[in-house]
């Protein structure tokens, strides 16, 4: 029975210490990964995070603003409209515009 106790442990040593360097070799690769992808990110024309919704807020007031402008527009538009309007019946017919006289007409002293 030793002897099968000393096999197992000599086997559970070195089954230990393949978990640890499958660990370190794990964590060397998650490195190597992690390094290359921020290079292609830094190489790419990527926009941060807080960027993006710094411009995506912006973009957004900007729409509200315009939405608001555009309800006064029409509203203005439509108060124009009825001045407009009650000027025309205020107004008085105008007399209808005579022809020129032939002739050049002037009654000044002829040359």
């Amino acid at each position: 029975m030793q002897v099968d106790n000393k096999l197992l442990d000599d086997l559970a040593r070195v089954a230990s210490g393949a978990v640890g360097a499958l660990a370190g070799i794990r964590t060397e690769v998650e490195s190597q990964f992690r390094q290359q992808f921020e290079r292609i990110l830094s190489q790419m024309d990527v926009v941060p995070r807080d960027e993006f919704e710094a411009a995506k807020e912006m973009a957004a007031a900007a729409r509200s603003a315009q939405e608001e402008l555009e309800e006064r527009v029409t509203r203005l538009e439509a108060v124009v409209a009825t001045m407009a309007a009650k000027l025309e019946l205020a107004a008085p017919e105008a007399p209808p515009k005579r022809a020129p006289r032939k002739g050049g007409g002037g009654g000044g002293p002829a040359a």
